[in-house]
């Protein structure tokens, strides 16, 4: 299927995309994880909204927002695939960081990987630049790549 890339700021979302993102994100961190968080956590006004979408329907999706305005560091979060093994997560992620680089000038990127995902953000150049930690029950460990 031929997929969309949709690339919008908080302000320029419509409110059934911004449904959809909130709808698909819960599904996945919430649900699926079994993590119950306040995933709505206001972070959503400052960022740019990356997907993919497949007939109206976001597939893969993750959000970049400002980590530190003095080194040009942003932070990605919130990356999720619908369909696991599609290569659809990897496909955001390049947009993303493109993004990142392109839109908000960003020279490096954070991420605070969920620990099973590592080698999945070492194939980016992800590396660990601190130590694992719980975040809702759940290894993370701190990750940075310079783009």
């Amino acid at each position: 299927m031929d997929q969309t890339l949709v690339i919008k700021k908080f302000d320029r979302l419509t409110p059934r995309e911004v449904y959809e993102i909130l709808r698909i994100r819960t599904a996945v961190f919430v649900v699926e994880q079994e993590c119950p968080y306040q995933e709505v956590d206001g972070t959503d006004y400052d960022s740019l909204h990356v997907w993919l979408e497949e007939d109206k329907e976001i597939v893969a999706y993750l959000r970049i927002f400002v980590k530190d305005e003095e080194t040009n560091t942003v932070q990605i979060g919130r990356v999720l695939s619908k369909h696991r093994g599609e290569g659809l997560g990897a496909k955001v992620l390049e947009h993303g960081l493109e993004a990142a680089k392109i839109e908000m000038g960003a020279d490096r990127v954070f991420i605070e990987a969920q620990t099973y995902a590592l080698d999945f953000y070492k194939k980016f150049g992800f590396e660990a630049c601190g130590e694992e930690f719980l975040e809702d029950g759940i290894p993370h460990t701190p990750m940075m790549v310079n783009i």
